[in-house]
C-alpha cells in the first residue's frame, strides 16, 4: 500500500506534551499526522513542574526557547510570591538578578537538596548546551503543553480532541484505527469513526490503551507507596516546613508555589487511583506525614495520586504500532523525570518514523528507536527506584540516607547528581571513535555569527563543513531534501573538519581530517539512499 492510500501516515494517540512534540517532529519530516485526544482541553492537573537541560535544548533547536523563557518568567513571579525559593528544581541554571532567586539551581535527589554553590559546571557538556542552559526551567507541564499546542498549530498538525481510541487492527501494511467521539463533540465534529493509517503511536500515558490492546510486555516492580500532589487552599499551615521534609512517617513537600503540597506514605498503593482526590483525603495524609494536626485543606484546585510502580515495555515497537513516553515506561514522578524522558523518546522517534512513513528510509531504521531509548528509560527507572528506597521511613534506610546526604554535600556529589538530572550527559552508542560521536551536538558558535542550535529549525539533518571542503560536500550529494549543509568556520573547535548531526541533534559522524571519509555510509544508514540512487 502506498502512502497516498492512507488517511494519515501516522496517528498519534494522546495530545500531552509527548504526543504533541512527536506530532510536530513527524510533520517537520513531511509526514501526514493526526493526533487524537480524549480530553477536550489541555489537562490542568498538576504534574511535572520543570524541564531539564536536554528538553530545553530540544525546544531551543526548534525555535521554542522564547516561549519557554516567557513561561519561566511567569513561574518566577509565583516563586517570589512563595518566598523567592525553588526547592525541588530538577537541575539547570537560571538567570540571577534583583528577584532574589539564586543564579543557578542544583536540584534534589530523594528530597535531599543540592547546594548550588557546590555545583561545578566546568564539564564541557554544560558549556556546550548554549542559551538553553540559561533559559530557566521551572515550567508547569500544562504550560508546556500549551506551548507545544501552538507550535503544532503553526506547523499544520491536525489535532482532534474529544476522541477516544477504542481499538485498532494492525496489519503488515497499515493500521485501521477505531474511535468514538465524546458526547460534547470536542473539535472532532461528526467525523468518521475509523480511519486507515500507516502507523500508530501510543502516547496515551501510563495506563495506555494502545499498549494494552497491542499486547506489549510491560514488566517491572510493584508499587509500595501512595503519593499525592496537589494545588490547594490551606489553613493552619504556619507550622509546615517549606520544601522537602522527611519525617518518621514519610515525606512531604510544601511549595515552591503557594498552595502546592506533596505527600508520600509507605503504606502500599491506593485502593483506587482513579477516584477523585478529596480535601479530606489530602488533609489526613498531610497531617499524618507532617505531624501538624491543625493543618487543613479547605479547597482542592487540582490533585493527583501517584505510586512508584516502575515498569518498562521490553520493546517500544510491535510491527506498525509504537510507544513513547509514559505508555512505554512508568515510574515515580520525583524530579519530573518522566516528562523529560518522554520528550527524548519523541525527539528520537519522530524523524525516523517520518522517514520510514514517507518511503525515504527502510523500516530497519525503526529498530534503532528501542535500541537507543530503552537503556535511557531503564536508567531513569532505576534512578527513581533509588530515590524511593532512600525515602523509606525505617531505621536502616535513614542511616543510609545520612551517608548519601553527606556525599551530596560535596562538590563531586552535587555535580554528579545535578549533571545526571540535567540530561546533559545523555549519549547513544553509535559507531565511530571521535569523542563527539553519539553525544548531543554542542551548540557551537559559527563564523557567520550564528550558533549551531539556531540552524536546526527545519528538522533536517545537518552537515557542518567548517573548512570549506568541496570533497566533503561532494560526498553528501543527493540528500538536499533532507540534509542542510552549513559551510562556516567553527572557532570553538578549530581542529574540526566535518560534523554530521541527525535531526534529533545527536552527532552520528565527526572527523578532524579533510575529505569526509566514511560519511556516505553514515548518511545511508540514517537518511536512506541519496535521491539520485533511490
Amino acid at each position: 500500500m502506498t502512502t497516498t492510500e492512507y488517511d494519515h501516515d501516522v496517528v498519534v494517540a494522546g495530545a500531552g506534551p509527548v504526543g504533541l512534540f512527536l506530532a510536530c517532529e513527524l510533520r517537520l519530516g513531511g509526514a501526514r499526522v493526526l493526533v487524537v485526544e480524549r480530553r477536550t482541553a489541555v489537562d490542568e492537573t498538576i504534574k511535572a513542574g520543570s524541564v531539564n537541560i536536554a528538553t530545553a535544548v530540544a525546544l531551543h533547536r526548534r525555535g521554542l526557547l522564547p516561549e519557554l523563557a516567557a513561561a519561566w518568567e511567569a513561574s518566577r513571579a509565583r516563586l517570589r510570591a512563595f518566598g523567592g525559593n525553588a526547592p525541588g528544581q530538577t537541575g539547570g541554571r537560571a538567570p540571577g538578578g534583583p528577584s532574589g532567586l539564586p543564579p543557578k539551581f542544583a536540584g534534589h535527589f530523594a528530597g535531599i537538596m543540592l547546594d548550588p554553590d557546590l555545583f561545578d559546571d566546568s564539564d564541557p557538556a554544560w558549556a556546550d548546551a548554549g542559551p538553553a542552559a540559561d533559559a530557566g526551567l521551572v515550567v508547569p507541564q500544562a504550560e508546556l503543553e500549551r506551548i507545544l499546542g501552538r507550535w503544532a498549530g503553526r506547523l499544520g498538525v491536525e489535532v482532534r480532541r474529544g476522541i477516544k481510541l477504542t481499538g485498532f487492527d494492525a496489519e503488515a501494511d497499515g493500521v485501521t484505527v477505531r474511535f468514538t467521539v465524546a458526547t460534547d463533540g470536542g473539535s472532532a465534529g461528526r467525523g468518521p469513526r475509523s480511519l486507515r493509517a500507516g502507523w500508530l503511536v501510543g502516547c496515551d500515558g501510563g495506563r495506555s490503551t494502545v499498549r494494552k490492546l497491542a499486547g506489549f510486555d510491560f514488566p517491572g516492580t510493584a508499587p509500595e507507596i501512595t503519593g499525592y500532589q496537589a494545588l490547594v487552599r490551606l489553613t493552619g499551615a504556619e507550622r509546615l516546613g517549606t520544601g522537602w521534609q522527611t519525617t518518621d512517617t514519610g515525606t512531604y513537600v510544601h511549595g515552591p508555589f503557594p498552595g502546592r503540597v506533596l505527600t508520600v506514605e509507605f503504606d502500599g498503593p491506593p485502593a483506587d487511583r482513579s477516584a477523585p482526590v478529596t480535601a479530606e483525603e489530602l488533609t489526613a495524609s498531610l497531617r499524618r506525614v507532617s505531624g501538624v494536626p491543625e493543618v487543613s485543606v479547605t479547597e482542592v484546585v487540582t490533585a493527583t495520586r501517584f505510586t512508584d510502580n516502575a515498569r518498562q515495555a521490553t520493546d517500544y515497537r510491535r510491527g506498525r504500532v509504537l510507544l513513547a513516553g509514559d505508555a512505554a515506561h512508568v515510574h515515580a514522578p520525583f524530579g519530573g523525570q518522566g516528562l523529560n524522558l518522554g520528550i527524548g523518546d519523541a525527539l528520537n522517534l519522530g524523524w525516523k518514523l517520518a522517514a520510514v512513513a514517507r518511503g525515504r528510509a527502510p523500516e530497519s531504521l525503526l529498530d534503532t528507536y528501542t535500541a537507543e531509548r530503552h537503556p535511557v528509560g531503564a536508567r531513569v527507572l532505576n534512578w527513581t527506584r533509588a530515590q524511593v528506597a532512600l525515602m523509606r521511613p525505617e531505621r536502616h534506610t535513614r542511616a543510609l540516607r545520612q551517608v548519601v546526604t553527606d556525599l551530596a554535600r560535596t562538590t563531586a556529589g552535587t555535580t554528579y547528581l545535578a549533571t545526571w538530572i540535567s540530561g546533559v550527559r545523555q549519549h547513544y552508542d553509535l559507531p565511530g571513535d571521535h569523542p563527539l560521536t553519539g553525544v548531543r551536538a554542542p551548540d557551537l558558535r559559527l563564523g557567520d555569527g550564528t550558533r549551531l542550535g539556531e540552524r536546526q529549525r527545519t528538522g533536517n539533518a545537518l552537515l557542518l563543513d567548517p573548512a570549506d571542503d568541496a570533497g566533503l560536500r561532494a560526498r553528501a550529494g543527493g540528500y538536499g531534501d533532507r540534509l542542510d549543509v552549513i559551510t562556516a568556520a567553527c572557532p570553538d573547535r578549530p581542529g574540526l573538519r566535518g560534523l554530521f548531526i541527525r535531526p534529533d541533534g545527536f552527532v552520528a559522524w565527526a572527523s578532524d581530517t579533510a575529505g569526509g571519509e566514511g560519511l556516505p555510509e553514515v548518511l545511508d544508514r540514517w537518511l536512506g539512499a541519496p535521491r539520485a540512487a533511490a
